[in-house]
């Protein structure tokens, strides 16, 4: 497993990502094999390439932004950030290696790809919630700040397309019942006070239900294009 990650890392030539503060086999070896503090390996719940588990609700994490990943390792760390399973995993990490997980996991390649979206209907509550919001009552479309089909834009603003939905829809609460940072402008948190417990789940349903690359099976040969 560990031979894989050092094998995606190299073909992308990013292990210069690791030349400022720790090196990248420290953050290989975290990722793959945890740490002798019992750190568990980070593999376990967010796949060998940082895909993510989609049952369990573990979300991906290959391809985020750095400062993003590194910001959340610190809240969960300060407790700013609350959940039962990363507070004391990050709470076990150095500075130091909170730095290098970040850079390791954004430096991974994402499997998002931009693809197609259907026209929202106004029936589907969580499709025309990302795309079109619901302006009277203030809430912004999601795609607005989160990039069409929920790619992501910059550090602040990571790619929805393909998360776990439990993972999602747990994030909205978190923001919700403050068990997370507000983040930028205390946005998250003023648009997660909108939205009914119905509604979080038909928006987390939504973007987990969107094709990711790694999601797209290979046509079979002679299938119809």
């Amino acid at each position: 497993m560990h031979r894989t990650l050092g094998a995606l890392l190299m073909m992308c030539g990013i292990g210069s990502a690791f030349a400022l503060d720790v090196p990248m086999s420290m953050a290989q070896t975290i990722a793959t094999k945890g740490t002798t503090q019992g750190v568990p390996a980070c593999v376990a719940c967010h796949g060998a390439k940082g895909e993510g588990n989609g049952a369990a609700g573990f979300p991906r994490l290959a391809g985020l932004g750095q400062s993003y990943l590194l910001e959340q390792l610190n809240a969960f760390a300060a407790s700013t950030r609350q959940n039962a399973v990363m507070q004391p995993i990050a709470k076990a990490l150095t500075d130091a290696q909170r730095q290098a997980m970040a850079a390791f996991f954004s430096a991974l390649p994402s499997t998002v790809t931009a693809a197609r979206v259907p026209e929202a209907s106004h029936a589907d509550t969580g499709a025309w919630l990302a795309t079109r919001g619901r302006w009277t009552d203030g809430l912004p479309a999601c795609i607005q700040c989160h990039g069409p089909a929920g790619l992501g834009v910059g550090e602040s603003f990571p790619p929805l397309a393909g998360q776990p939905a439990a993972y999602i829809a747990g994030q909205l609460r978190g923001w919700k019942h403050g068990l997370r940072p507000p983040g930028p402008l205390t946005l998250m948190v003023l648009i997660a006070d909108k939205l009914s417990d119905a509604e979080i789940s038909a928006l987390a349903d939504y973007f987990a239900s969107l094709p990711t690359a790694g999601s797209r099976r290979p046509k079979t040969e002679g299938a119809k294009p």
